[in-house]
């Protein structure tokens, strides 16, 4: 085996990991595969010999490629017209790369990733690093480029901030999860808007992300009857010929409807006693294409050459 071959096989080894890494950061599946191309680019041209721990430099290199990205976001989000959701990616069994507990893979979820947009760049890469990669703080030091001390103290003041928004859904039920996404499928294919009110908790919160391109609203709705006052406008011009499936997206279950080929919705719940809790909901076409991509070729597209 040649050692271009060599090198090329270590690294996909650990491709799908520092995809997990990268959409966790930016919250966009595309970023996330250019950052590990990037990393591919700078991989090839590094001196094997000179790399001791390959996973440890790699994940160097994609924290720092998103770091960067990160800082140049947050301008672009300012000017984003409604609310910015994250990239909604399928998550399979392929999606994140093995192993993935049930405790990482709900760090991957809709609502967290709205949650970290909250926190810096340097607070972001220290919390997806230690609570989703279990890293220690010596080895996020040295990937985020600070001190053990300081990255101790950027993990405590995201891990509070986090907290500070309260529980994100109540106990993890995953049956009742499914169950709630197949009635408001049903629902919203039959557009009955009693059965969906069913669902819905009296204080849910419906975020939609359109981009400007898709109506949603350009502010999140609160309570039952806005929510449900906004369905019974947008349910019936997506009726005809829609088509709506449960998949499972952000590790749960969600929401999915296609007018034909075309992927136009992806809805993620949030659950609380047995009530849908929270929706946030994608409809801008540039932020479906990643998953269309992976619904329409099963088995999924993450972590892997475009």
């Amino acid at each position: 085996m040649s050692a271009v071959t060599k090198s090329a096989e270590e690294f996909e080894s650990h491709r799908p990991r520092l995809f997990g890494l990268a959409y966790r950061m930016l919250g966009s599946a595309a970023e996330a595969e250019d950052v590990v191309q990037d990393t591919y680019l700078r991989w090839s041209g590094a001196d094997p010999d000179r790399v001791e721990r390959p996973g440890a430099w790699l994940a160097t290199v994609v924290t720092r490629l998103c770091l960067n990205r990160l800082t140049s976001a947050r301008a672009r989000r300012e000017e984003y017209p409604g609310p910015w959701l994250p990239e909604p990616l399928v998550t399979d069994d392929a999606a994140l790369g093995p192993p993935e507990s049930a405790e990482r893979r709900e760090a991957v979820s809709m609502a967290l990733l709205v949650l970290l947009e909250r926190l810096t760049p340097a607070e972001r890469a220290v919390y997806v690093l230690r609570e989703a990669f279990a890293y220690s703080h010596r080895e996020i030091a040295g990937a985020v480029g600070v001190s053990e001390a300081n990255s101790r103290q950027l993990h405590r003041r995201a891990s509070a901030r986090v907290a500070s928004a309260g529980p994100l859904s109540g106990p993890r039920d995953e049956r009742r999860h499914r169950e709630l996404v197949d009635a408001f499928a049903a629902a919203a294919r039959d557009g009955d808007l009693a059965a969906l009110e069913k669902v819905l908790a009296d204080d849910v919160t419906w975020v939609g992300d359109g981009g400007g391109v898709v109506r949603s609203g350009l502010r999140p709705l609160v309570g039952r009857a806005k929510v449900l006052r906004f369905l019974a406008g947008v349910l019936p011009r997506r009726q005809g010929g829609v088509r709506f499936e449960r998949a499972e997206v952000n590790g749960a279950a969600a929401l999915v409807a296609w007018s034909g080929p075309a992927l136009v919705t992806v809805a993620s719940f949030t659950v609380r006693d047995g009530l849908v809790a929270t929706v946030h909901s994608t409809v801008n076409p540039d932020k479906l294409a990643y998953a269309e991509r992976q619904l329409s070729h099963p088995g999924g597209l993450a972590g892997s050459h475009r």
